[in-house]
């Protein structure tokens, strides 16, 4: 009555393994909850979270048409018009839906940190069902298990991580795992289902374009592959209408699917299609003498009007050209020349080999034979793990952020690869005859029947014991790389004595809450653009740059600021209303992401706006060296960023400043200061604040009245 039949026993099975991956994935992820406390990590889950507030408290319509006076003053921001909302919505809901219809408490702050862990479990579950459209279900339950864990995902998607990326990457694999279906079964429910999730996350995250162009490549390869179908067709068709509709109901993205270059290939890829569907009705109704004389005249006339279009287009304007990140996926110095904003940010670096070894590690050594394995089969859904894979390798290379998009395609086929192997040791074991007793002690035979039997069975356990050990391997690399790398909140360092006994560093949020308690709050701040979110979200102060970087001449401004003299940063600051002065300094302790080791890039990007007023080669010694010490150039000594920074390091450090981070003895002398005035330094130094000083009563700064004094004696 209660029996199970062997392939109802196998689905509950594989339920079970995949609620415990999901609660795998869940927890851990929460080693930043465990260590230290529910906190919002990073720079930009700083805006998300604030903006979330936002909504949550006044509602859809006051957020979309939200003016926040507190950023990028004295310009502002139209929120609701700059942002990808869908992370945003998405707290909301649940938080609506806890408090509203489930009646339970939850503050939307602990939604916020624990979203990103929540949809890794369903990044999770969409893993094991497009690798099981793929292979099977034991792929997909390693698929599941490896992005679970994986160190390339959890760095975007521990507790606290409240990026756009924490639900992005599950959108991105439920739209392929939807795409997938649609190609195989040719149904326009499939395809309407693929543009839902395709607009879900054009409003979660800028990556969709990934999207825009995979899905068409896909198309066109196929189609070059002599596979166009009604199953492609009915698929694209509908993917593409519902979907380009939709995303240009994001006011963000706007008219952008119709009149921007990234987008032109998903557009030019439905054109053809209808081509190709014309042409088959043709075909239809036609000898084949007649219809390759259309084939042959009539579709090369309208492909050619049709690019020709598209170039007059972008020549007159109509179509924008691609924009400078776009440029710097395939050009890897063209930021650094032309927009130094863009080749400033970490993330936007090319990747070292260690860093893929650390986020994928044995997932990355079975890549390449997932990726045999498709050829091997070459279906549709395999090009289309073919293409995932050559196109997120490459842009993974270019840019260390963009390892997160590759993740996912790597642990499918890392799935694809160890499945296959084991389950061809299983096969052969399965079919090689069992060992049989002895019937005589004494046989003529020399080789025993029982010998190939038993090597099969050797084989098959030295193959799945090694897998075992590996897997085991994997687990414990990345658990210690989550724990170690990607556990503790930017805002709250961690490091360890000379005895092994963890220190916590809490400079920032010390800091961040003195500015909070201590300043008016109208008072506007001054600081490199990193930091912005954060004084808005912490300190609830304005700000004149934050991470948003929409404005690069504002930016530029702050940069003119930072490495003028005190003289010409005074007027500056003035004109701009600036209160305060906020820096960061690591030197003391050997904090290196500080304010100086980023200063080259402030000089340039000021640079590129203000070329008479800031010149990168003054900043250099006579040894043409970037120095802090005593060689170190007069205009580098005199900017506002060396004066603020070492400011009384001789007096803290007992007349022995010694810069850490540079490897640099200090000069003797401490830099004075006449128009700041030091507020607030943080325990260890890390952050620093000074306070304006006002004009005096003839509307004179200081260092102009000391300089008509000196001058009068």
């Amino acid at each position: 009555m209660f029996g199970f039949s062997k392939e109802s026993t196998r689905t509950w099975l594989a339920v079970v393994v995949l609620l415990l991956i999901y609660l795998i994935s869940f927890f851990t992820r929460l080693f930043s909850v465990i260590r230290f406390e529910s906190i919002i990590h990073e720079f930009d889950p700083w805006f998300n979270f604030r903006s979330t507030k936002y909504l949550v408290q006044n509602g859809f319509y006051e957020f979309m048409n939200w003016f926040d006076e507190s950023s990028w003053y004295p310009l502002g921001r139209v929120v609701g018009g700059t942002v990808y909302p869908g992370i945003m919505f998405t707290s909301a809901t649940i938080y609506y839906v806890l408090n509203h219809i489930a009646r339970i408490p939850v503050d939307i702050k602990d939604i916020c940190v624990f979203l990103a862990p929540m949809f890794s479990g369903f990044t999770a579950l969409a893993a094991f069902m497009f690798t099981k459209e793929l292979k099977g279900v034991t792929s997909g339950l390693f698929a599941a298990l490896f992005i679970g864990i994986a160190p390339g995902y959890i760095s975007r998607s521990v507790a606290g991580s409240y990026d756009n990326e924490g639900i992005a990457i599950f959108l991105l694999m439920f739209t392929f795992y939807l795409w997938i279906k649609a190609v195989k079964t040719g149904s326009a429910f499939y395809g309407a289902m693929t543009a839902m999730f395709y607009y879900y996350m054009v409003s979660a995250w800028g990556g969709y374009v990934f999207i825009t162009n995979l899905i068409p490549l896909h198309v066109f390869v196929l189609i070059l592959m002599g596979r166009f179908s009604e199953r492609i067709y009915i698929s694209y068709s509908t993917f593409y209408v519902l979907g380009t509709l939709a995303s240009m109901t994001i006011p963000f993205v706007g008219f952008q699917p119709t009149k921007t270059s990234e987008h032109m290939a998903a557009l030019g890829v439905f054109g053809l299609i209808q081509l190709f569907a014309f042409a088959n009705v043709i075909r239809s109704h036609t000898t084949d003498n007649q219809f390759k004389s259309f084939i042959r005249y009539g579709v090369a006339t309208v492909v050619l009007l049709m690019f020709a279009t598209l170039i007059g287009l972008t020549m007159t304007g109509v179509i924008a050209p691609f924009t400078g990140r776009f440029y710097s996926l395939w050009d890897t110095g063209y930021a650094k020349k032309y927009i130094p904003i863009i080749a400033s940010v970490s993330e936007h670096q090319p990747t070292t080999w260690s860093s893929f070894f650390m986020d994928m590690n044995l997932a990355l050594t079975l890549f390449p034979a997932g990726v045999f394995y498709c050829f091997s089969k070459r279906r549709d859904e395999h090009i289309f793990v073919i293409l995932y894979s050559i196109t997120a390798s490459y842009f993974a290379g270019v840019m260390v952020r963009l390892i997160l998009t590759l993740t996912p395609v790597v642990c499918v086929a890392a799935a694809l690869a160890i499945s296959n192997l084991l389950e061809k040791f299983s096969r052969e074991t399965a079919e090689s005859p069992k060992p049989q007793k002895k019937r005589f002690r004494n046989s003529e035979s020399k080789t025993s029947p029982n010998a190939p039997a038993i090597h099969s069975y050797v084989s098959t356990v030295l193959v799945y014991l090694l897998s075992l050990y590996f897997l085991w391997f994997f687990i414990q690399h990345c658990t210690y790389i989550t724990s170690s790398a990607y556990s503790s909140p930017s805002v709250i360092l961690a490091s360890r004595d000379q005895s092994g006994r963890q220190v916590i560093i809490d400079d920032f949020r010390d800091s961040y809450y003195w500015l909070r308690k201590n300043t008016p709050p109208d008072s506007r701040i001054l600081s490199w653009w990193d930091y912005g979110y954060q004084i808005a979200g912490f300190s609830n102060r304005t700000t004149l740059v934050d991470n948003n970087t929409w404005n690069n001449t504002h930016i530029a401004t702050v940069g003119l600021v930072l490495a003028s003299n005190e003289e010409t940063a005074y007027e500056v600051m003035r004109k701009h209303d600036v209160n305060y002065v906020l820096i960061i300094y690591g030197g003391l302790i050997g904090y290196s992401g500080d304010d100086i080791n980023k200063f080259l890039w402030m000089v340039r990007i000021a640079q590129g706006i203000y070329p008479n007023l800031v010149k990168e080669k003054d900043f250099y010694n006579s040894a043409g060296e970037y120095s802090v010490g005593d060689s170190a150039s007069k205009t580098m000594k005199e900017s506002l960023m060396y004066k603020m920074s070492y400011y009384r390091l001789n007096e803290i450090q007992r007349g022995h400043a010694f810069d850490r981070v540079r490897n640099q003895k200090l000069p003797s002398k401490d830099p004075s200061l006449s128009v700041l005035e030091e507020v607030f330094s943080s325990k260890n130094l890390i952050v620093r604040i000074f306070k304006v000083k006002e004009l005096d009563n003839i509307g004179r700064s200081l260092k102009a009245a000391a300089e008509f004094d000196r001058r009068n004696k």
